[in-house]
């Protein structure tokens, strides 16, 4: 019997030989079976080793003429071994295959009455975004109210046929991976595929069906920039597709087509806006709070950790329910019949893709509060679908009206947020100019970073430049203290009047 206790190094003991592989068995090439012998009389100290394809008849006659020669025992002997231990072998490896096989097979948790019923008796709840928001939190994710919950709608649209996707910035240090890993944390572990590192054409070797209503998280966008051009395609066509030149065993040259199928719902995280600017315009993008208050926050659940005095059982039972919530979300269609009144704000860069993503995230509002709609059927193909209510479009402009913000904004959003604080610097100091040396002390600024700043800013006419004629230096001014109030304004009335048209059509 093979004795192969030792993985690397597997024993094979009869009464004429005493055999050793070396090394262990290589299973991932079927044709051959390359192994590294260590053969010697049983009790002796004579040992021959060799590296031999035990599949390779040639290899194996010369190999058994050798052992004879050196070990002074018969070559049938030493051929009915070899054979005996090959079969051994070859047995052997089929275990491993199907271990292997059985290993990376996905996990899929098989829901208990309780927990499914549980799930579902919580996605019939009144008020359930807020009520999500708020589990969410418990779970452990700090601060970020609006964020954490756009970015779980977000990761829950997977599951439909458009799925959104979403870029977290901000700058280094500030929680951006921490809020995607931890909201990542709701989302059940056979749902999603995350990535640190990735060749440029590992997407492609993929099953073809692998991918379907996944969750692909980025950690960072910086160590996946040769990935992010299929990625953009996955997200745009829902598929990619690679074709390959392969050689079969007899040497002839074949075509082969590598296709993988989605659509997925993609996440990932970056302090550099502006150079995936490709990827960002398939995404919404979600700022992260940078604020001395959510410092605090954090800071005080950091102590609370620390200190032992944190509810984790808790916390992991609330992340536990968020994840069974998603296990019980069936695939449905989503119509919405409102969606031919409702107009975008002017002022929205990229109208077209904008619009399509406003459109999408009230299809996935829609689509997590399936089970407070009654179904209907297609009378021609009988397909199930439900249809978005007004107040799903109103709590849906609520959440994403930051984002439209964002998007109707000149400036990227490391300048915009130094912007906001200077306007607040300046407002608490009752002044109408600052100058860089002031700026960089108050509000600690690095030289070169506030020098960018100021060059968006003057080319975007946000701020002026001002002589002056006595010192001869110079100082600067805000030209617009209001303009980004104002611009939100001009948003939410925008918003708001789509609304008052609905309701106007709905009394019809």
């Amino acid at each position: 019997m093979l004795n192969t206790s030792n993985s690397n190094n597997y024993n094979y003991v009869t009464k004429h030989l005493e055999i050793h592989v070396l090394g262990g068995l290589k299973v991932n090439k079927l044709e051959s079976m390359r192994v590294t012998l260590s053969l010697q009389k049983p009790k002796q100290h004579n040992v021959l080793r060799h590296t031999i394809d035990l599949y390779n008849d040639n290899q194996v006659e010369k190999f058994v003429r050798r052992v004879a020669e050196r070990l002074e025992i018969g070559t049938s002997v030493v051929r009915k071994t070899l054979q005996e231990l090959t079969k051994e072998l070859e047995n052997y490896r089929f275990l491993l295959l199907d271990k292997a096989a059985e290993a990376s097979k996905s996990y899929y948790k098989e829901l208990t009455k309780s927990e499914e019923q549980e799930a579902i008796s919580f996605l019939k709840q009144k008020d359930l975004l807020r009520i999500t928001n708020e589990l969410i939190g418990k779970s452990g994710v700090i601060g970020e109210v609006n964020n954490r919950l756009l970015m779980y709608l977000i990761f829950t649209s997977r599951k439909t046929n458009n799925p959104l996707h979403c870029i977290s910035l901000g700058s280094s240090g500030v929680g951006k991976t921490h809020l995607q890993s931890k909201v990542a944390e709701l989302i059940p572990e056979e749902d999603k595929v995350e990535i640190t590192v990735l060749s440029a054409n590992a997407f492609y070797y993929f099953n073809r069906t692998e991918l379907q209503h996944k969750l692909i998280l980025i950690e960072d966008l910086d160590g996946a920039e040769s990935v992010l051009y299929p990625l953009r395609e996955l997200q745009s066509k829902k598929r990619i597709t690679k074709t390959v030149v392969h050689k079969d065993r007899k040497g002839t040259t074949k075509t082969v087509h590598l296709t993988v199928e989605g659509p997925v719902s993609v996440a990932g995280c970056t302090t550099k806006e502006s150079v995936y600017e490709d990827n960002s315009n398939r995404s919404f993008l979600l700022y992260i709070d940078e604020s001395s208050e959510q410092d605090k926050r954090i800071m005080n659940y950091q102590r609370l950790i620390s200190a032992g005095k944190l509810n984790e059982e808790s916390q992991l039972k609330s992340a536990e329910l968020l994840r069974n919530v998603q296990r019980v979300l069936k695939p449905i269609r989503v119509i919405n019949r409102y969606a031919e009144f409702l107009e975008l704000p002017q002022s929205v860069f990229k109208p077209r893709r904008t619009n399509s993503h406003y459109l999408q995230f009230i299809e996935a509002i829609t689509f997590y509060k399936q089970y407070q709609r009654e179904p209907y059927f297609d009378e021609i193909t009988g397909e199930a679908y439900i249809e978005t209510a007004i107040e799903y479009i109103q709590e849906a402009n609520e959440l994403i009206i930051d984002v439209l913000l964002r998007k109707s904004d000149t400036l990227t959003g490391a300048c915009r947020n130094h912007l906001e604080k200077l306007k607040g610097y300046l407002i608490n100091n009752n002044q109408t100019t600052f100058t860089n040396a002031e700026i960089r002390r108050n509000l600690r600024i690095k030289e070169s970073t506030l020098r960018n700043y100021n060059k968006q800013l003057l080319s975007e006419n946000y701020i002026r430049r001002l002589n002056k004629a006595k010192t001869k230096s110079y100082c600067f001014e805000v030209v617009d203290i209001n303009e980004y109030i104002n611009l939100k304004e001009q948003i939410n009335n925008a918003l708001t009047t789509c609304l008052h048209r609905l309701d106007a059509v709905s009394r019809k």
